[in-house]
């Protein structure tokens, strides 16, 4: 029974569904199951439980159609009289989780067997997207449900409407987590992802009159099919208490901590199916649950909302993704959210680890690598050192030394004030044992950087504890000290840590001899995601091209494709795919939103969580601009602008009121084009609400530019700009993050490229506090449109929001400071204008676009999650592939062989 305990390979007769050119798991002859080693069953016991679970479903169209039946009758009870299309994709989701169950055993199973070295994965988002579709590519299983569903009288494509978008994330941190597991899993390196099950996500936005509003995004309102909850795998997780002495059995002074309040952590696990691999991963979620479920005598004394006040408590952690921390009790949740989630973890991966009997403590570094997915799981350092300090009794040197060499931590941020820190009275309040640990980790750090460099200044940076404005913890320093590595996400971004972020950290660990410790890791897509499912025509192109799918786990054969750029054959099928492209976002925009585009126009997307480095007021500031050069042409004149349809979308931060003023002046700049019939011909401007995994499905292959340009300096890495080269579309942008890369790898003239340099940003602003920032005269003609209530439709109060936008930007004494136009709108923007009329231009020349789309989308194999992978696995975790083996065909002794109705079982290509 596989997962029941370890492989005997003598006995282990591994038999693997069938790969064709085209279809994975399609054959129809008998498959049989790996057999555990001894010790599982027992005197024959379970003989026939062993019989029943020894071969895998077929994937013939006959048993996954008797497979869907039988769920749709006997797991939802439908009938065929009632059997919706809700219904087939709950039924037709259940058949093929249950493969996707049978390989997540075997594989669970298999590194258990080999006892390979685990990497565990911790980050606060997971933006999986939907799972139906990408279970069924990753498995090849599509041919076989497609003929299945058919011929039970449903279309496969009109089911993938049904699958939710689960509520685990919000913006690129939590894509990219979700790309790494498919690629860790397509990699079968054995890691494992985990996270919080949130019952509501962060929010769904919605636009009332033009404004985001924020409602409950309750994905789990139907079954989640994709899940498995594990009531049998829970972690207590305390918070509050008192830490208390005692001495341990052999006389020795140890601390616990005790009292408080303990929550249940309940483990969900959602299988992650690699593709063209036979291992199958998982991420485990946990959900929030209460220690003791119900206060009967509460309940009895008439106090019925006391009586269940524990359970909400519970609830509460588990609840929303980024509770609102504008207040002291949303950072408190906030707070309680990254421990449970860290506690629940670590608990559950050195359980895992202590599985093989008389394993060392000694062996945790070689057989455990965590990584640290920005500063959310910062606090694995100091639970980590609890629970080998308190529980296992280790020695806190030994203790110590074992957490640093497990730990590995993943900055996203360059901007010193976006890492986390926490008071010291919060984290003594609800965290008491860990307070007492991180003061003791500080205390032997501090005494070395005396020692090092004298009590100066330097010491005061470096230390763990803030002083002021308020004593906190500082959680980026916390993971650089608890880490083995710590890498940036882009070339430039991982420059900017070194010589900004923690430059003096970087000093010290060159001082020391680590200057190896921090590393580059640039970030990436997963090609099966953001090309095969994205946009099928543009694979089947590179298929064609190339003679085989090799291209989805090998982007570098692309680059073959170089050749073709001017191919006129090529240009026609990558014309045609770019208008299906715009056909299908067209119909999903009129479906949607009652939008009408012309899919003739050109596609200008802006995408990205909405935020004030990111610049979408800057691209509202130019839609107005060119809006005003078309109004004030005469009719001759405007028919030679270029079309445009500018989309916009991203969720703002529900306290962040500068972010969802620029959600309301973007919409009102829609609506005012809309009701001009001088413009409206030649322009369009809307804002895509609640923008998710599969709305950017179809965005990203429609694109024909879209906008990446944040602040020279600012951006991390972004990879929304790899999804929309990789589906044939270029970029106008700046040269930060990962941008500055593309570029490299595409060629200049791939990307429009404007305004200053990471190294140019300080001494503007050393100019613009001397006075010497000019404001060019078209800018200045915008917020004078702005101010005069152009786009305010008719509300004052609108235009007094709109005006104090651009205050500050257009404040001389302040423009270019902290205080003032903070990420250089102002100074790009007359660079910005020029790289959209090249734009235009360069679109103007169809054969000189295509061209280029093509040589920019078949460039981008550096932009692979499958390489970025690659490199956290060699030089970061020092995990192995561990790809399970491929089964062969059952044979039957003393019998004649079952007759074979496909062909054989091979590997594909």
């Amino acid at each position: 029974m596989a997962g029941a305990s370890v492989w005997d390979p003598s006995r282990a007769n591994f038999e693997m569904h069938r790969k064709s050119s085209f279809s994975l798991f399609s054959d129809q002859a008998p498959r049989e199951r790996p057999k555990p080693a001894g010790g599982a069953k027992k005197d024959g016991q379970h003989d026939k439980l062993w019989e029943l679970m020894e071969n895998y479903r077929s994937n013939d169209v006959d048993s996954v159609q008797r497979d869907i039946v039988a769920h749709a009758e006997y797991t939802l009870a439908c009938t065929r009289f009632n059997l919706s299309d809700a219904d087939a994709y709950r039924a037709a989701s259940l058949a093929v989780r249950d493969r996707l169950l049978e390989s997540f055993n075997d594989t669970s199973a298999y590194y258990l067997e080999q006892d390979v070295k685990r990497g565990y994965y911790l980050s606060a988002e997971y933006l999986m997207g939907r799972a139906f579709q990408n279970a069924l590519v990753n498995l090849d299983l599509e041919p076989s449900f497609k003929d299945a569903l058919m011929g039970l009288g449903f279309e496969m494509e009109d089911l993938f409407a049904h699958d939710v978008d689960p509520g685990l994330g919000n913006g690129g941190l939590g894509r990219l987590a979700a790309c790494f597991l498919d690629s860790m899993a397509t990699l079968s390196l054995p890691v494992w992802g985990y996270g919080i099950r949130y019952t509501y996500g962060i929010f769904r936005q919605h636009i009332v009159d033009g404004k985001q509003v924020e409602r409950p995004d309750y994905w789990l309102a139907s079954t989640y099919p994709w899940e498995i909850p594990r009531a049998d795998i829970t972690y207590p997780v305390r918070f509050g208490g008192r830490v208390e002495d005692y001495a341990d059995e052999a006389g020795a002074w140890r601390q616990r901590w005790v009292g408080g309040e303990i929550v249940q952590a309940m483990a969900y696990d959602n299988p992650i199916p690699g593709f063209d691999t036979f291992n199958t991963n998982n991420l485990r979620l946990w959900r929030s649950c209460p220690a003791e479920e119900f206060d009967f005598d509460a309940f009895n004394d008439s106090k019925y909302s006391e009586a269940v006040e524990q359970r909400r408590r519970a609830e509460d952690l588990s609840a929303v993704l980024y509770p609102n921390d504008d207040k002291w009790e949303g950072k408190v949740l906030r707070l309680k959210q990254q421990y449970f989630f860290v506690s629940a973890s670590l608990q559950d991966l050195l359980r895992e680890f202590l599985r093989k009997p008389n394993r060392q403590w000694s062996e945790l570094p070689d057989k455990v690598a965590v990584q640290m997915n920005d500063t959310h799981p910062t606090l694995s350092v100091l639970e980590m050192m609890r629970l080998l300090v308190d529980v296992q009794k280790l020695n806190w040197d030994q203790a110590w030394d074992l957490t640093k060499r497990t730990c590995n931590y993943t900055n996203h941020t360059v901007m010193p004030e976006a890492l986390e820190k926490w008071p010291v009275e919060m984290l003594e309040e609800q965290l008491p044992r860990h307070l007492q640990i991180v003061g003791e980790i500080n205390l032997r750090f501090v005494k070395e950087l005396i020692k090092m460099y004298g009590d100066v200044p330097k010491v005061q940076r470096l230390s763990i504890f803030q002083e002021e404005p308020f004593k906190a913890i500082r959680m980026g320093n916390l993971a650089v000290l608890g880490s083995t590595k710590v890498n940036g996400v882009a070339a430039i971004h991982t420059e900017i840590v070194k010589k900004e972020t923690f430059a003096e950290f970087y000093q010290y660990f060159c001082d020391i001899g680590q200057k190896d410790m921090f590393v580059n890791m640039t970030n990436g897509v997963t090609p099966r995601r953001w090309i095969h499912v994205a946009n099928r025509p543009l694979s089947d192109i590179y298929s064609k091209y190339l003679g085989s799918q090799k291209w989805l786990t090998n982007m570098e054969l692309l680059k073959e494709l170089r050749k073709k750029t001017e191919d006129p054959a090529l240009h026609k099928e990558w014309a045609a795919m770019k208008m299906q492209a715009k056909q299908h976002l067209a119909t999903w925009l009129k479906e949607h939103m009652g939008l009408e585009v012309d899919v003739n126009s050109l596609f200008d997307m802006q995408f990205k969580r909405i935020h004030e480095y990111k610049r979408q007021l800057m691209n509202a500031f130019y839609l107005i601009h060119r809006y005003s050069q078309i109004k004030r042409a005469s009719p001759q004149e405007r028919s030679k602008f270029q079309k445009r349809t500018c989309l916009i979308g991203g969720k703002a931060a529900p306290a962040y009121v500068n972010a969802k003023t620029i959600i309301k002046l973007i919409n009102n700049i829609g609506q005012v084009i809309k009701n001009d019939p001088d413009v409206s011909p030649y322009l369009t401007v809307a804002f895509v609400p609640n923008y998710s995994v599969s709305v950017a499905e179809a965005i990203c292959p429609a694109s024909d530019i879209s906008q990446h340009i944040s602040t020279a300096g600012t951006e991390a890495s972004g990879t929304s700009n790899m999804k929309f080269v990789m589906n044939g579309g270029l970029i106008i942008g700046t040269m930060d993050g990962a941008n500055i890369e593309i570029r490299e790898e595409g060629g200049n003239d791939t990307m429009f490229i404007f305004g200053c340099l990471e190294d140019e940003v300080e001494s503007i602003k050393k100019k613009a506090e001397g006075g010497h920032y000019p404001i060019d005269a078209r800018m200045q003609e915008v917020f004078k449109t702005i101010r005069a209530g152009a786009f305010s439709l008719g509300d004052a109060q609108v235009t007094s929001d709109f005006s104090g936008l651009i205050d500050k930007l257009s404040d001389t004494t302040k423009a270019g400071t902290w205080e003032g136009d903070k990420y250089l709108l102002c100074y790009d923007f007359p660079s910005y204008l020029d790289a959209q009329e090249r734009v235009d231009a360069t679109y103007a020349d169809q054969k000189t676009w295509i061209k280029l789309c093509i040589q920019a989308s078949v460039s981008m194999a550096k932009f692979s999650t499958d390489r970025t992978i690659s490199d956290y696995a060699e030089v970061i975790w020092g995990v192995k592939p561990a790809p399970r083996p491929a089964p062969q065909e059952k044979q039957t002794p003393n019998a004649e062989k079952p007759k074979a109705t496909a062909p054989q079982p091979k590997k594909k290509a």
